[in-house]
């Protein structure tokens, strides 16, 4: 279920190094067609890497 609109979805984005699931947003599927890669700060691993969108 979408947030603002039919065609925004909220996605969780996930710690590359940990794999533990921190961060969700929103993304709008007709504009970015490919998953999302974010830099983010991970608390598991206490320094800044790079979060995946999951399924």
């Amino acid at each position: 279920m979408g947030i603002k609109g039919k065609n925004d979805r909220m996605v969780v984005l996930a710690c590359e190094d940990c794999k533990e699931r921190n961060y969700t947003t929103v993304k709008n599927k007709k504009n970015t067609k490919d998953r999302m890669e974010l830099k983010k700060y991970c608390p598991t691993c206490k320094q800044h890497t790079t979060h995946k969108e999951t399924k």
